[in-house]
């Protein structure tokens, strides 16, 4: 009877042994203490991280997220989702992110096998539970999201960005991508990240507590990976991002500008600009009208500029579309694009003015007559020094812009402008251009404007004529004064100067 009494008394817990057990029943009932192990140096309140009381396992990477602490775990694999109750579900996927912090060495594919197995079954498993969850997701497991992403991804050993070898000449898209080695776990990490971002059961306003400025910023910090499939991740998370968090689009704008301008006046070494791009072009797409001042002089102080780097054929697509975006949305900003366009106009490359003159048609498709006529003179100026290039595509893509029935229109519409400026550069292309496609191109411009207005065509050709033969008349002036000056010295071959000494000092200065 006394045994009775006593055993229903209370015993005093053990150390650390029983606490530990204690804590597992606590947090599942049907799970063994020795079943799993978290990374207890991320714990709040847990006195021991990064004390150095849990040795890190071979192969296991400490991460400097966690301050010099290491992330452990063990070998097997927690309970699945199905075999627990309901109400359980969500500390148990609390302890399945726990068990995810674990970083591994991939660069030896020997090591951990086991311990890299069961963490890449364990983030399938998160995958399911995040795309399946009929639940406001809480703070808690918002906190431990995204601890565990920042541990996995804001990685200080990302690979450095190579040399911009589009500077020396070497097509980039030849040179092959260096893949990071731990892209098996980073890809289903992303895809974690990705769900739980996009889920209708992530509230926004709790969210932006953890998906903060400072984990924005490392996020962007990720774009100028080497990696292609990480950047694409990247593009469409932070495109999630900038949907979901009102609250953040201005900062996420500010700092894509940084990005641009450290790019632009600094390093023009990134691997990213395509994918951000490609973020603000939809970003773009959905301004509300009137323009803003602020989007205004994103265009102009860090869209436009990006025409300047070498490397613009990396991310030129992008970007052209950025451009094209501007001028739908507001057809004023016709005359500034094009302007900047004439600005940044490439003297000797010419596939990049292959490119610039590609992007020209997409503006002047949407442009304006008001537009148009403030910056044509100075435009077609460009675009006859273009026809007369003997690169035959840049030539080519010139003569290509009549083949828009809009901009054709256009012209068509300031031709007593425009003929008088062009019709010296048609006039050369017919009679000396070496390439035969160039040359069909320009009599077809010409007859263009023939059939437009014939005689204004007759008088731009007289003045033409009139402009050679004073050239000419000009050319032989100048030949007969420079055959008159040999003339003269050679008369004198002892004689440099008029007055008779080498020096050009008078005789009696020379005694």
């Amino acid at each position: 009877m006394i045994k009775q009494i006593l055993g229903r008394l209370p015993r005093k817990p053990g150390k650390a042994g029983d606490s530990r057990d204690a804590a597992a029943v606590a947090g599942n009932g049907t799970e063994p203490s020795n079943s799993y192990s978290v990374a207890r140096s991320m714990e709040p309140g847990n006195k021991r991280a990064g004390s150095g009381d849990y040795p890190a396992p071979p192969g296991v990477t400490p991460n400097p997220m966690m301050n010099g602490a290491v992330v452990y775990h063990s070998n097997e694999p927690l309970p699945a989702f199905k075999d627990v109750a309901a109400s359980e579900k969500q500390n148990l996927f609390v302890k399945k992110v726990n068990l995810c912090c674990a970083v591994y060495d991939f660069a030896d594919p020997t090591k951990n096998l086991k311990e890299k197995e069961v963490k890449r079954q364990t983030l399938m498993e998160l995958v399911d539970y995040v795309t399946s969850a009929n639940g406001k997701f809480s703070e808690t497991v918002m906190l431990e999201i995204t601890k565990m992403v920042s541990i996995n991804l804001f990685r200080s050993s990302n690979p450095t960005p190579r040399d911009n070898k589009a500077i020396e000449g070497v097509d980039l898209e030849e040179d092959e991508p260096l893949m990071d080695p731990a892209w098996s776990h980073l890809q289903i990490v992303y895809e974690v990240f990705l769900r739980f971002v996009a889920s209708q059961e992530t509230d926004a306003k709790l969210a932006k507590r953890y998906i903060d400025h400072s984990f924005i910023l490392r996020l962007l910090d990720l774009f100028d990976s080497e990696d292609p499939r990480e950047r694409d991740y990247l593009k469409t998370i932070l495109h999630r991002i900038y949907g979901k968090f009102m609250v953040h689009r201005p900062f996420i704008r500010k700092a894509i500008n940084n990005i641009f301008y450290r790019f632009i006046f600094e390093t023009e070494k990134h691997n990213g600009i395509a994918e951000l791009l490609e973020i603000l072009g939809s970003i773009i797409n959905g301004f509300a009208l009137p323009l803003k001042e602020e989007h205004k002089l994103f265009l102009v102080r860090a869209l436009i500029p990006l025409h300047k780097p070498k490397c613009v054929s990396m991310y030129h697509q992008q970007l052209s579309y950025c451009i094209t975006q501007f001028v739908e949305k507001d057809c004023k900003l016709a005359d500034t694009v094009i302007r900047g366009l004439l600005k940044y106009w490439p003297v000797t490359n010419s596939s990049k003015e292959v490119m610039f003159l590609g992007e020209l048609e997409e503006v002047l498709e949407a442009t304006q007559l008001a537009e148009f006529q403030r910056c044509m003179v100075p435009l077609f100026r460009q675009i006859a020094r273009s026809m007369n290039s003997s690169h035959f595509q840049v030539a080519e893509r010139a003569l290509f812009l009549w083949n828009n029935d809009h901009i054709e229109n256009l012209i068509k519409q300031n031709y007593k402008v425009l003929l008088p400026i062009i019709y010296p550069a048609l006039e050369r292309n017919a009679r000396d251009h070496w390439n035969q496609a160039v040359r069909s191109l320009t009599l077809n411009v010409r007859k263009i404007f023939s059939d437009h207005d014939s005689a204004f065509f007759g008088e731009c050709a007289q003045r033409f004529n009139d402009e050679e033969l004073k050239q000419e008349e000009s050319y032989s002036k100048r030949e007969a004064l420079w055959k008159r000056l040999e003339e003269m010295a050679a008369s004198k071959p002892g004689e440099s100067n008029p007055s008779g000494t080498p020096n050009g000092k008078s005789s009696q200065a020379a005694g």
